[in-house]
């Protein structure tokens, strides 16, 4: 079955590739008929759903004779982490991509035959397709474990496989990076329809029918963004929901062009204005996803993000960068060469109409892109890191002007400036502003650019509810664009809320001793070991008449070291957030305890101060690893100071190929005893790269009760941010079927 998947693939690509030379006749020669590529078409579509099908076979029957099913599952996992196994490595999510974009190619196939561009567009896309399968030819998931994992024996077929990455058996991963691609594989359509437009000299092409396909570009990939921020929220206990992550940035990029090239189009549809701009969105826009994927599966920002994938080899690496060549000289090739006819038509001298409005707001969503791009592209060309400090500095003046000019242009006329009539309509959405703002003020906020973000978020708030309150009566499909506004207006209050009054306390919780925090009583229970080897543990937390208990979970992770995972509350007002950092057993005198050391915080212990200074780079390679004969060794330098005395030691570990840690003991002339490197945990985000050290007295010592490390949170409000997202995502589906059904 192995080797007929792989025939699958072949197959799918020579169909997928003779389909677009069959287009691409019709499209240059007049009177050709388009029965054979639209066979072709289908054919390549049926092929890529077959070889989808199969490996979705392999791995629900565990059949390990073949590599990625040995790579990524194993006999234990339930059916749906089975069925996500199936994207978890590089082999099968480009097959994924590449069945989303198949089954986006029939659906486009029809659309664009009843308007009148089959030809050029799908000539276009199913070059893009082609390139895809290319890819998933040459870095195949229908591979034999043999071939793949070279360390198995020829003929003996493992017992298990490796299993999935824990961090991936989670419910919003088995549907985040599904919607990811699929937001990938739309995002060519426009691209498609832009570069088809510049071939026939059809300058309103992408105006006249890319609408309704930027719309579903940018709702599918906007809501796999917001999945993966909520995963991450829910389980990697970093304590945020976006880290200003390399990989994340990849993704959001993109769609910030999307959304600046949908408000862009509105303007051109109603005043033909922008056509040059458009274009050239359209294909920057898909430019930047094969430049996102580039980024994530290169293996280039190995040493920069938590998320990205490992070096795929040089075949793949190669054909990435072809790709993005590709793209790049096509588009902007075929832009400058058709630039003198995308003149706009006409000009305008007023500043205040709604097309210079949104123009604005596409400026600001550009600049935004602009300074992520920068920020995530530094480390392919620097050591140098961006901290999220960074991206919020920049975004913040930009969010606020992007949310004032989404209340001012929907008061302002199309190609007409009415300054009086503007400013009258906006009075009262100024006032509730102002007043909300205000009382915020006198509640305690203080920060200027807060104050600002509150005001014009609120602001834009009122202008939408406003006008929906009007436009409903015309029908519910008005409403698209002002629900996604008013969901913006509320996730940026969300943000704001979350960002800048949460409250964070990190707790030592005795076993069966209340302690106070973040006013509520919390009460470690106990832990109890789970049948996949986790410890979940057990806090009572009591406060404002409420009981209720927490189960955050720990557990190890092989070379990955310990994965927390949160557990939290959630009110309408307000999530309690409670995430596990260590456990320290009880404590006999001569007994090890285990001491969690965040980077740069001293801790005490044994009398002494001690602190995790950094990995140590210089003898072990960068970021402290290095992997030699014997495995991956990592190691970490920290500071003893003990009044007068003070010592550097670099305990390390090293984990064998198949993952089993070893620890060296070093002997500490301060602390009196042995020290040993437990566990690493890499910095996430905001969050700060932490390790645990067994400390080992040589004589007796104190005992101690059993001690769980956590730290706390209570994020007031944070459900603006998510049911913001939420009615983001229903305007959008509104927009979307309001343009699909409009004539051609």
């Amino acid at each position: 079955m192995t080797v007929l998947g792989h025939w699958l693939t072949i197959l799918a690509l020579f169909a997928s590739l003779f389909s677009a030379l069959g287009y691409l006749r019709a499209a240059s020669t007049k009177g050709s008929r388009l029965s054979q590529p639209r066979a072709l078409l289908y054919l390549s579509s049926l092929l890529v759903l077959l070889a989808s099908a199969l490996l979705a076979t392999l791995l629900l029957r565990n059949d390990f004779t073949n590599g990625y099913v040995y790579g990524y599952s194993d006999s234990t996992l339930p059916l749906h982490f089975l069925l996500s196994s199936f994207y978890a490595g590089q082999e099968g999510s480009f097959l994924f991509w590449a069945l989303c974009s198949a089954l986006i190619a029939l659906l486009l196939a029809s659309y664009v035959r009843r308007h009148g561009s089959e030809s050029a567009v799908m000539t276009v896309f199913l070059f893009v397709q082609s390139m895809l399968l290319l890819i998933v030819v040459a870095k195949s998931p229908f591979r034999s474990v043999w071939e793949m994992w070279p360390q198995v024996p020829p003929g003996q077929i493992p017992p298990d496989g490796r299993g999935l990455n824990p961090l991936l058996q989670n419910f919003w991963m088995v549907i985040h990076p599904p919607v990811l691609f699929l937001g990938f594989a739309a995002m060519a359509v426009p691209f498609s329809q832009a570069l088809a437009g510049l071939w026939l000299d059809r300058r309103n092409l992408l105006s006249q029918q890319g609408l309704p396909w930027i719309l579903f570009g940018v709702t599918v990939l906007g809501l796999g963004i917001m999945l993966g921020a909520y995963w991450a929220y829910g389980v990697l206990g970093w304590g945020g929901y976006w880290g200003w992550d390399p990989v994340e940035n990849s993704s959001l990029i993109p769609w910030l062009t999307g959304i600046a090239l949908l408000h862009t189009l509105l303007v051109e549809r109603r005043t033909g204005r922008y056509p040059r701009t458009n274009v050239t969105l359209a294909i920057v826009s898909f430019l930047l996803v094969i430049y996102s994927t580039f980024l994530t599966r290169s293996g280039i920002l190995g040493d920069a993000s938590v998320h990205a994938f490992t070096d795929p080899g040089s075949a793949v690496y190669w054909l990435l960068l072809v790709f993005l060549s590709l793209i790049a000289l096509s588009g902007l090739g075929l832009l400058a060469f058709r630039w003198s006819s995308l003149a706009p038509n006409g000009t305008t001298s007023s500043w205040l109409t709604r097309e210079t409005a949104l123009a604005a707001g596409a400026v600001a969503l550009l600049l935004s892109a602009v300074v992520i791009l920068f920020g995530t592209s530094l480390p392919i060309f620097s050591t140098t890191r961006v901290e999220p400090a960074f991206y919020d500095a920049t975004n913040l003046p930009l969010v606020i002007m992007m949310t004032l000019l989404i209340g001012i242009s929907l008061y302002t006329q199309w190609e007409e400036q009415d300054v009086r009539l503007t400013l009258r309509n906006s009075i009262r959405a100024l006032v509730a502003a102002l007043a909300v703002t205000v009382i915020l003020f006198v509640g305690g906020m203080r920060e200027g650019t807060t104050a600002a973000l509150v005001f014009t978020a609120v602001f834009a708030l009122f202008v939408n509810v406003d006008i929906a309150v009007t436009t409903i009566k015309g029908g519910i499909l008005l409403l698209g664009g002002k629900l996604a506004h008013v969901g913006l207006a509320l996730f940026l209050l969300g943000v704001v809320s979350t960002g800048k009054y949460s409250s964070t306390e990190h707790i030592q919780l005795p076993r069966e001793q209340p302690v106070p925090a973040l006013g509520h009583t919390l009460t470690y229970e106990g832990f109890s070991v789970t049948p996949d080897d986790k410890y979940l543990f057990r806090v009572r937390a009591e406060g404002n008449g409420n009981s209720f208990v927490l189960s955050p979970v720990m557990f190890e992770a092989g070379s990955q070291g310990i994965m927390r995972n949160p557990d939290i509350s959630s009110s309408a007002l307000r999530d309690f957030y409670l995430s596990p950092m260590s456990l320290e057993p009880s404590r006999d005198g001569g007994r090890t305890v285990e001491l969690n050391l965040v980077k740069g915080v001293a801790s005490e212990a044994a009398g002494a101060h001690i602190t995790f200074a950094r990995f140590d780079m210089g003898a072990h390679g960068t970021q402290g690893s290095a992997i030699g004969a014997e495995g991956m060794r990592i190691a970490a330098v920290i500071e003893v100071v003990k009044g007068k005395e003070r010592e550097q030691l670099a305990p390390r570990m090293t984990y064998a190929a198949d993952g089993t840690p070893a620890q060296e003991a070093l002997s500490s002339r301060v602390l009196g005893g042995e020290v040993r490197l437990l566990r690493v945990n890499a910095g996430m985000g905001s969050t700060p790269s932490s390790i645990v050290v067994g400390l080992t007295p040589a004589g007796g010592g104190t005992s101690t009760p059993e001690i769980l490390m956590v730290e706390a949170s209570v994020k007031p409000f944070i459900n603006l941010l998510w049911g913001g997202t939420g009615l983001m995502m229903v305007g959008f589906v509104l927009a979307i079927v309001k343009r699909w059904r409009e004539k051609p």
